[in-house]
């Protein structure tokens, strides 16, 4: 095997699961008198939603089975199972409660369960929470478990209040990746991978307190856990701080910042809706075109044409590097609409107009793009997501990417970033192959207005089917006695798969 290869652990595998119901953003614009043509470009065309009987766990488990089930994973080598999500239930369990459920399916179906000594952890930081588990389950595989596999889960729902501008970003899935010393899918560079983190108020934020605020909710609507949050200052959080996390890769990457980005097969984003990856690449390479003082001409034309001072651009982009400088109180001194990188923002719209980046944006995000824009933001798991998806997208269209680097950006509102460098491991062609992401997609119901109201308040709704071959609350614990308590525990169920589904998996 490369050496590359062999010196980094990496993804084996990957499973991803989706609820059955689907909001059509198109039909949804006719309900919501949206413009369909903006939300088409800047969103997507789609995304899911939980039915009443689902919950983050319920999707991790059923995305950890598939996993298991799929590449034929034997239980008792996974030494790690890790939970990333900002979805939990319950604040003092997490990945045990997947490890029960997938444990207790695996026992029906007759296969052996989980290795006792299996560890547990989640990892909760917005939507890095499934970075940071990959990135401690690589960590894991490289010291004391070298000789087991690690499993790590994204899965979350993101919800939104009807009528706000985060409603048509909704989504709801879980991803699984199969994590080993030797990986057969992709290989993490985590020795040069560029961390950074700011705490940034209060720029998306769930907090438990505002469901006791008076008002928060219409009368007869259940308590839903709707992010608080500022479209405006949380984009600029998003962009400001990928920057500063690619600036720490390539602080110990021995390599020219164009010619990384030439080789590169596909970047992958973390993407809350289709146009923010784009926005933040192209705001990225307006920051390295303004700090090459070699060839000043591509700034000066395109700060030229966006009508700016290319002097202001660089003088934005040295204040960006300024140890002194913190996003959060220039906003909080000139208002959450305040960005204080105008004249960069102008600079790489220009940039994004232009023939050069659309063909670089088709170059290095179009892998798995379209596949994406049919399940919405899964927050944790949206990263994870569109890896899957790129990697079918090459298996389909026959591309070659063994040995050719990749790159994985994620992003976790509060904030912080992760950019890491990886490379696609010769006979990728066989893992990729059993990831079913198109398949993932298949049999869903288009939710009516209805429908899509009544699931998103938490009103029966008529008309739904359950899933199959998955994992569902059963019922909700409501004892609350001196001799026994289970208020508010939840109580699942396998239910297995349908005669077409049992014979995709013989």
């Amino acid at each position: 095997m490369d050496s590359v290869h062999a010196r980094h652990p990496g993804i084996s595998a990957i499973s991803i699961y989706v609820p059955r119901h689907r909001v059509d953003l198109e039909r949804w614009c006719e309900w919501t008198d949206a413009t369909w043509p903006k939300v088409a470009a800047v969103v997507g065309r789609s995304f899911r939603v939980c039915g009443p009987e689902e919950n983050a766990y319920t999707m991790a488990a059923s995305a950890v089975l598939r996993l298991i089930r799929d590449n034929r994973v034997d239980p008792r080598r996974i030494g790690m199972l890790a939970l990333g999500t900002e979805s939990s239930t319950d604040n003092a369990a997490g990945a045990v409660i997947v490890r029960g459920m997938v444990d207790d399916a695996l026992r029906g179906l007759g296969l052996p369960s989980i290795a006792r000594s299996c560890e547990v952890p989640e990892f909760k930081h917005a939507c890095l929470g499934g970075i940071y588990a990959t990135k401690a389950a690589a960590r894991y595989l490289a010291a004391d478990g070298r000789d087991q596999v690690a499993i790590v889960v994204s899965s979350d729902i993101a919800e939104y209040q009807r009528g706000s501008s985060g409603e048509q970003t909704q989504g709801a899935g879980a991803v699984a990746f199969l994590l080993e010393a030797a990986p057969k899918l992709l290989a993490l560079d985590l020795e040069h991978a560029g961390s950074a983190s700011r705490y940034r108020g209060y720029d998306f934020r769930k907090p438990f307190a505002r469901h006791f605020m008076p008002n928060y909710r219409a009368s007869g609507e259940r308590a839903r856990d709707f992010p608080v949050f500022n479209g405006k200052y949380s984009t600029t959080c998003y962009v400001d701080q990928i920057i500063a996390a690619l600036d720490g890769m390539f602080a110990g990457l021995d390599v020219e910042r164009r010619s990384f980005y030439a080789e590169l097969a596909a970047a992958v984003f973390h993407r809350p809706y289709q146009q923010l990856p784009i926005t933040a690449l192209a705001t990225a390479l307006t920051f390295d075109i303004a700090r090459d003082r070699a060839a000043p001409g591509q700034l000066d034309e395109l700060a030229l044409a966006a009508g700016v001072d290319p002097e202001q651009v660089r003088a934005q982009v040295e204040l960006h590097a300024a140890a002194s400088f913190d996003l959060r109180d220039a906003v909080a001194a000139h208002g959450p609409d305040h960005d204080p990188f105008a004249a960069v923002t102008a600079v790489a719209k220009q940039l994004r107009g232009s023939a050069w980046f659309r063909e670089f944006q088709a170059a290095k995000l179009s892998l798995g793009s379209e596949l994406v824009r049919d399940v919405g933001n899964l927050y944790t798991a949206s990263l994870p997501a569109w890896l899957a998806a790129a990697f079918e997208d090459a298996l389909c269209r026959g591309l070659e990417l063994a040995g050719k680097p990749m790159l994985l950006v994620g992003y976790g509102s509060g904030d912080a970033a992760e950019a890491i460098p990886a490379t696609v491991v010769p006979g990728w062609q066989r893992a990729a192959a059993r990831i079913g992401f198109a398949r993932a997609l298949e049999s869903s119901h288009a939710l009516d207005r209805d429908q899509y109201e009544a699931l998103h308040d938490g009103r029966p709704a008529a008309g739904l089917a359950n899933a199959s071959d998955a994992f569902a609350v059963r019922e909700v614990g409501a004892s609350n006695e001196d001799a026994f308590q289970d208020i508010g525990i939840e109580y699942y169920e396998y239910r297995g798969p349908t005669s077409a589904e049992r014979t995709h998996l013989a």
